[in-house]
């Protein structure tokens, strides 16, 4: 890359913290990183024209778990793990509101359904863990979280019954991210795109980074890059590809709130009187555990079939628009927030729950480093 003398002295000489994605966790940390040191030269490097992974990829849903979600991961977890995980989030989606104010992220707490087919044993299930589950998480919200509704809304090829959290809440994605941006100008820091890391080594005091168009140094190294984590020799984060779609307007949308079907993997909301849809990361979980952000026709023809026979079963619609973004995830459920060197730092593994934790894991990146 051909730099000038100012660009270099400008953008790349004396840096005090580089963080490697200009996601939720990469801004949040920055921002506080600026907040604690006013006078510190930071520098974000972005792979994507606009954020790569997922967070301006998302469905835009401010939640902290579906009730089959925490019962299944209550067989994975222990009670106090669990409940920290939901703490985070809870606590994650406070701090993101009262960093950008609810109005300019357009948050909306309508509520999160939760729908079950015909063909499995999950609404017994939760209906007999409800009140174990209700029980565990009453100190976060000093009142019952889950409850059971009637279907309202029209769907079929589902069980009558639907799981109803008073407390999950909706963003406007693009909203966020552009707050976030406008927050991370205004306080000089400096962001660059298309720019790839490809390597990085350490001597005592400095980090030299080598990426696809120049080479510098920096103090302090910060990897938030979440699904691409890998890419940056850390193992313990696999990415996993979530696939979107977006219908054109439609009249007479009744559909309120955010809603999970089979177990969370998949998911769908109204947006501008559009259904955006997302999941189908359960068939093909192999297939899925990729960086390509690309579609695929089995994932994308089982969505359609959806929207079709449960969730507009009686609408005709027309698909606007499809898409891909990455998620980090992996054995465990919670996020690596650690040093991995002298002077490395990581928050990545936010396991598909970025809107809701995003926010914390930057600011514990920042007070870790």
């Amino acid at each position: 890359m051909n730099l000038s003398y100012w660009e270099i002295k400008s953008w790349l000489t004396n840096i005090d913290y580089t963080i490697v994605g200009s996601g939720i966790v990469g801004l949040s940390c920055a921002l506080h990183l600026k907040e604690r040191f006013p006078k510190a030269k930071i520098l974000i490097l972005e792979k994507g024209t606009l954020p790569q992974g997922a967070s301006t990829k998302n469905a835009g849903f401010a939640c902290f778990g579906s009730l089959s979600e925490i019962i299944d991961d209550l067989k994975t977890h222990t009670e106090d793990e669990v409940f920290q995980l939901v703490q985070k989030r809870v606590e994650g989606l406070q701090l993101l509101r009262e960093t950008l104010g609810d109005d300019t992220i357009n948050y909306q707490q309508l509520g999160g359904f939760e729908l079950f087919t015909h063909t499995d044993d999950l609404l017994e299930e939760c209906k007999a863990q409800k009140e174990v589950i209700n029980t565990l998480l009453t100190p976060l919200f000093n009142q019952d979280v889950f409850s059971f509704k009637y279907n309202p809304f029209g769907f079929k090829n589902c069980q009558e019954t639907l799981s109803f959290n008073q407390f999950e809440g909706q963003i406007d994605t693009g909203k966020m991210m552009v707050s976030l941006l406008n927050k991370a100008y205004k306080n000089d820091i400096k962001i660059l795109n298309n720019i790839t890391v490809k390597a990085f080594s350490e001597d005592l005091n400095t980090v030299k980074i080598k990426t696809n168009q120049f080479e510098f140094s920096t103090s302090k190294l910060v990897i938030a890059t979440n699904g691409f984590a890998s890419a940056l020799n850390i193992p313990e984060v696999k990415p996993a590809r979530a696939q979107v779609l977006i219908t054109k307007p439609i009249k007479n949308l009744h559909v309120k709130g955010t809603f999970h079907l089979d177990q969370g993997y998949y998911y769908f909301r109204n947006i501008d009187d559009r259904i955006l849809f997302g999941g189908g990361r359960n068939l093909d979980f192999k297939g899925e555990e990729t960086t390509a952000l690309t579609q695929t026709k089995r994932i994308q023809t089982k969505l359609e079939a959806l929207l079709k026979t449960t969730i507009l079963p009686d609408t005709p619609f027309e698909i606007d628009h499809r898409w891909s973004g990455i998620m980090g995830v992996g054995k465990q459920k919670k996020p690596i927030v650690k040093q991995l060197s002298n002077n490395v730092f990581c928050g990545v593994r936010l396991g598909g729950m970025g809107v809701a934790i995003g926010s914390l894991i930057g600011k514990e990146l920042a007070d870790l480093t």
